[in-house]
């Protein structure tokens, strides 16, 4: 299945993107499913029902969640979380409440991550191929995941039409539903999609 795991709806004040829109040209694009991940909020459960649409493409509703240490998407029961945690705090919060969280463009120059807070049994999933990302900030994520050890997906981080569907992930399981989301995740059962990744890469062990 291929998913766009990073799309910001218009209740992200960033971004111009109206329900119909996204759905639209999600399916439109060949996206099995599409993540809306607002910044801060799940509020989009009101405006949407989650799950499979007439048009047979699947909603999914997480969220970009900020810290000092970076942002991150995370996916589960977090409708009611809390505000204002540290990164590391995130991460344990969702590994302990059943979900899944993906560090979302760790080395965008506006708000790079603290790199810390990657690793194995720390937030091992990195997003590496941001389709808002320079291409010299999606390569250092790449170098990244790869020498830590660490699971690789792609996200456009849609704010405006175009945006939707530039950088899926494939995933090798079905995905029907936010649970199948996390265990998919969890599982590690995905990889960015080829067309996910800027050509040519350098060779990475030379990378910032």
């Amino acid at each position: 299945m291929l998913i766009d795991l990073h799309v910001h709806s218009s209740i992200s004040p960033c971004s111009i993107l109206e329900m119909n829109t996204i759905l639209t040209r999600a399916r439109l694009l060949g996206m099995d499913a599409v993540c809306i991940t607002d910044h801060d909020t799940m509020r989009v459960r009101q405006l949407i029902r989650e799950g499979e649409q007439k048009n047979g493409l699947q909603v999914i509703i997480g969220m970009e969640y900020a810290t000092d240490e970076g942002d991150y998407l995370i996916f589960g029961p977090f409708e009611e979380i809390s505000s204002g945690m540290s990164g590391p705090k995130l991460v344990e919060h969702v590994h302990n409440n059943g979900g899944a969280i993906i560090g979302a463009h760790p080395f965008r120059q506006a708000r790079p991550a603290d790199t810390s807070v990657f690793g194995p049994g720390l937030c091992d999933i990195v997003e590496v191929a941001n389709g808002r990302n320079r291409p010299e900030e999606n390569i250092r994520a790449m170098h990244m995941a790869r020498r830590r050890g660490l699971a690789m997906t792609a996200g456009s981080d849609a704010h405006t039409p175009d945006e939707i569907a530039t950088r899926p992930t494939r995933f090798t399981v079905p995905v029907h539903s936010r649970a199948d989301l996390v265990n998919a995740l969890r599982d590690k059962r995905f990889h960015p999609h080829c067309e996910s990744i800027d050509p040519p890469l350098p060779d990475l062990r030379s990378a910032g």
